[in-house]
């Protein structure tokens, strides 16, 4: 099973008022390259990702996640009682 990668660029860009190709300079990519991540296309390096969250002002962990419930290990090994 492969798992995808989820992120928040999307939302947080549009809370801060912030155009893709104002992401993108900031962020030194092409603005297409800013659509693809937000549409979960493509994954980030790991540069790109660091360079997000110190412009976004958090975590790398409140940018991307493996799925979308926050809990870790739900599901996981566990048999319902």
């Amino acid at each position: 099973m492969e798992e995808k990668v989820l992120n928040r660029i999307a939302s947080l860009r549009k809370e801060r008022n912030i155009s893709r190709r104002e992401l993108a300079a900031a962020l030194g990519v092409h603005y297409q390259t800013v659509g693809y991540l937000e549409r979960g296309e493509y994954s980030p390096s790991l540069a790109v990702a660091l360079r997000l969250a110190a412009l976004f002002k958090v975590p790398v962990e409140a940018i991307f996640s493996l799925s979308e419930n926050e809990s870790e290990g739900e599901g996981e090994g566990e048999n319902p009682a």
